[in-house]
């Protein structure tokens, strides 16, 4: 298919046709190639050894990885010529959904061939590429990220691990500390963040054996099979050809290399979401209470079908923004010279969208695995259940890759910032809807309600953008609950168009049913969320007279007929209970 390419945000100014859009169902048989890989790798090799590496056995999680890097699962995007199998983004998408049903496995595997591998592929110069790719891509060595540090956590460029050039000009000596740095135990090979001079941000490739120490391993709630430790950096001598990148422009490795991560995320929670549904769908097959199965209870396929809907939103979204950065790649290739900041300006122009993705997969995978729990009752409590480690394991994705805090204020941050320079026209699509809104109500026809339902979300997002803006001008950033609540609408609108015109794709080629059923119940449930979210901006940006006004514009906008959801969350109910999985 050939995508549509648009600007980052363009979502809350411009309209889609479902066409226009890449969603799972455009996955190629590669595609699917690499899945059934996936999985039978994970049966085979990571299956059997799970309770090994959740103890952290000696030795077992480096024979998986080893596993793994024989069938090239850890090195999808790195060119032939480094040893990998020089495949595109969404290859790396469905492997890390497939092997993300374990949160220490992927710990290991994404700390090793995401934000360990990907600053050399994306910033080493040929050399670099050349020593270590081939080492990394074979598990020769693996790969750690080092960038937080004891007093720089979500304030990165706060570090204080300094870099000084030695006097023969060969090294730069490296002192300070890192916290919290995923294969930190047994890394060979750090990206490491530091100072240059105690001014310069700059990133370093430093090798185990130039004198890293590691801490012990952190004693943590979840994700117990991977390695998490501080590194220690005690006048360690880093030759100057390993500075990756540019001196004093670490941050731009680090916020694009992040972005790459918060992407990963989401179909990493779409396939440990996807996991948890299935036992949850098959002990309430199995468990009797008052004489019958609890999936025969309303209360427990309420429940099941929420699950769904929400890990359908979630891999609506997470496969869109694949399908926006792949459109600006379409002619790329690995054999032309700026092949690297190729890909970097694709992500950075979808970075709103990427945190995004980050934000509604975390808090969606937590929704999950309480329920979970939940359906399990006191069984789900025991450590003897999968679904008691997946909700330990789960709470980690709010916090790495940047806190869910931080990435709504980034959200809003960027694409302020996009239109004030004239990338994004949102200015003038603020203006529109306010002169429109605070007008005399269109009529509606009602012949397409759940179009009208995605339309009216954006217009109320683009008015408490502007009334907020309005209220603050500049300094809207430092409202920090008035920017966590407009990243609130702007996620569900983006969620909202996704769910539909996905659906809509699928009911053109005759598999709509299920999904038709879950896009009715998410819509309206979605709209009622951004009319409490709506109210607080309004709330706190405008009142008297002006406030009344804008209430009664937004009970307007968020109006919608209900659906029966009751009937329909139990027709989706029973069509997984009939499978035992999710599907569409």
């Amino acid at each position: 298919m050939t995508l549509t390419q648009t600007k980052g945000g363009a979502f809350l100014t411009e309209d889609r046709t479902p066409e226009e859009i890449f969603t799972p169902e455009d996955l190629t048989e590669q595609h699917l190639a690499i899945a059934r890989t996936s999985d039978d790798f994970w049966a085979k090799e990571v299956a059997p050894h799970l309770e090994a590496i959740r103890h952290q056995e000696p030795g077992v999680v480096r024979k998986v990885l080893t596993k793994a890097a024989e069938l090239g699962l850890l090195a999808i995007p790195i060119p032939e010529k480094f040893g990998g199998m020089e495949l595109d983004l969404a290859s790396a998408m469905v492997a890390a959904e497939h092997l993300g049903r374990d949160g220490s496995y992927a710990a290991w595997e994404g700390g090793h061939s995401g934000i360990g591998t990907l600053p050399i592929l994306y910033f080493g110069n040929e050399q670099q590429k050349q020593k270590y790719l081939p080492k990394l891509a074979k598990i020769e060595m693996l790969a750690a990220y080092a960038l937080t540090e004891p007093q720089a956590g979500s304030d990165a460029l706060a570090c204080r691990t300094r870099a000084d050039l030695s006097p023969d000009g060969k090294h730069y000596i490296l002192n300070g500390q890192k916290m919290w740095i995923t294969n930190g135990g047994q890394a060979d090979l750090f990206t490491v963040f530091a100072k240059v001079g105690g001014e310069k941000f700059t990133a370093f490739l430093v090798e185990r054996a130039f004198g890293v120490k590691s801490g012990a391993e952190e004693q943590k709630m979840g994700i117990k099979g991977s390695s998490t430790t501080a590194l220690y950096f005690d006048n360690v001598p880093v030759p100057v050809e390993n500075v990756l990148g540019e001196i004093g422009r670490g941050h731009i490795i680090a916020l694009n290399v992040l972005n790459i991560g918060r992407l990963k995320l989401g179909p990493a929670c779409v396939g440990g979401a996807k996991d948890v549904l299935a036992l949850s769908l098959k002990y309430a097959k199995e468990r009797k209470a008052f004489g019958s199965p609890i999936a025969e209870f309303g209360a427990i396929q309420h429940k099941l079908a929420e699950m769904a809907i929400r890990i359908y939103a979630t891999e609506s979204i997470s496969w869109r923004v694949v399908g926006l950065i792949d459109s600006r790649l379409e002619d790329f290739s690995w054999d032309k010279p700026d092949a690297p900041q190729t890909i970097l300006r694709a992500v950075e122009e979808y970075a709103a969208e990427c945190s995004m993705v980050k934000v509604i997969a975390s808090e969606m995978l937590d929704y999950v695995v309480d329920e979970g729990v939940q359906i399990h009752g006191g069984y789900g409590y025991h450590q003897d259940y999968a679904v008691e480690r997946a909700y330990r394991d789960s709470r980690i994705n709010r916090i790495f890759e940047g806190t869910n805090e931080i990435n709504r204020l980034v959200t809003v941050g960027m694409l302020l910032k996009r239109a004030a320079r004239g990338q994004l026209p949102l200015v003038a699509a603020v203006q529109k809807v306010l002169a429109e809104v605070l007008s005399a109500p269109a009529a509606s026809d009602g012949a397409d309600e759940e179009a009208r339902l995605v339309a009216n979300a954006k217009k109320i997002a683009l008015m408490a953008i502007g009334i907020a803006y309005q209220k603050y001008l500049d300094a809207i950033e430092k409202q920090q609950e008035v920017v966590m609540s407009i990243a609130d609408l702007m996620m569900e609108v983006f969620a909202m168009e996704s769910v539909l015109l996905r659906t809509r794709r699928l009911a053109s080629v005759g598999k709509g049913g299920n999904a038709a059923d879950w896009c009715a119940v998410f819509l309206r449930d979605a709209m009622a969320r951004m009319e409490i979210a709506a109210r607080g901006v309004l709330g706190a940006c405008s009142e008297g007279d002006a406030l009344r006004t804008n209430m009664a514009v937004l009970r307007r906008l968020a109006k919608y007929e209900p659906v029966n959801a009751v009937a329909l969350r139990r027709q989706i109910a029973a069509r997984l209970l009939a499978r035992e999985r999710y599907g569409v």
